[in-house]
């Protein structure tokens, strides 16, 4: 049977404009991930959906949003000034905190964050916000230094997943990490690139992500 039994698009407000969201529930409800796209994506990330799909068989609700508006990614793709802008990413990433913790579908029900790239600063910097309604966050080939100065004030059990080929980003993560408190772990791919391309490697990324949000938001 599939996962999911429904799938609806939602307009989250916030900084004054709209950001359009797709939200996937599945039939026995055991937590809600709000998803952080990577720079110069979207909701419509092949990557983000194809892991949002997979965390629905575990019974895990998603929410994908773009973060920029039409007009804002316009203006990013020229400039890349907003894509790497933490305080924007910080506030939006925390109003969809906010939006899944006040949905009737949604309330109620513990929530996490799943971040790639520079994403995964915003989801760290919601998590910090929002210590009592962030219980758990993935991070996806992520950039959590560009959030080092909240690090220490996250207390969701954090996930870092790295590609093993991609050692920049690995080193990055391993002293975001010195800089945390709470519970976490690195998860190094064998193999896998920074956007985890190679067969049946977004798969590896899907399953330790949906076994670490079981674990923290349903366990």
């Amino acid at each position: 049977m599939d996962a999911v039994v429904n799938e609806s698009e939602v307009c989250i407000e916030t900084d004054n404009v709209s950001l359009a969201g797709d939200l996937r529930l599945p039939h026995d409800l055991r937590g809600v991930v709000v998803f952080a796209h990577g720079s110069g994506s979207s909701r419509l990330s092949p990557r983000n959906r194809h892991v949002a799909e997979k965390l629905n068989v575990f019974g895990l609700a998603t929410v994908l949003l773009d973060l920029l508006t039409p007009e804002e990614e316009d203006r990013d793709r020229i400039t890349h000034e907003l894509r790497f802008d933490t305080e924007l990413l910080r506030r939006r990433v925390d109003a969809a905190v906010a939006w899944a913790a006040s949905d009737q579908a949604t309330r109620g029900v513990h929530i996490g964050c799943f971040g790639a790239s520079t994403g995964a600063a915003g989801a760290l910097l919601a998590a910090a916000d929002n210590p009592g309604l962030v219980s758990a966050v993935v991070s996806r080939g992520g950039r959590p230094d560009l959030a080092a100065q909240s690090l220490p004030s996250v207390k969701a059990p954090t996930l870092l997943i790295v590609g093993g080929e991609d050692r920049k980003v690995i080193e990055l993560n391993r002293r975001a990490m010195k800089r945390m408190t709470s519970e976490k772990r690195l998860e190094i791919i064998p193999g896998a690139s920074h956007l985890f391309e190679e067969p049946g490697k977004l798969d590896q990324v899907a399953r330790l992500a949906g076994e670490w949000f079981v674990t923290h938001l349903a366990g």
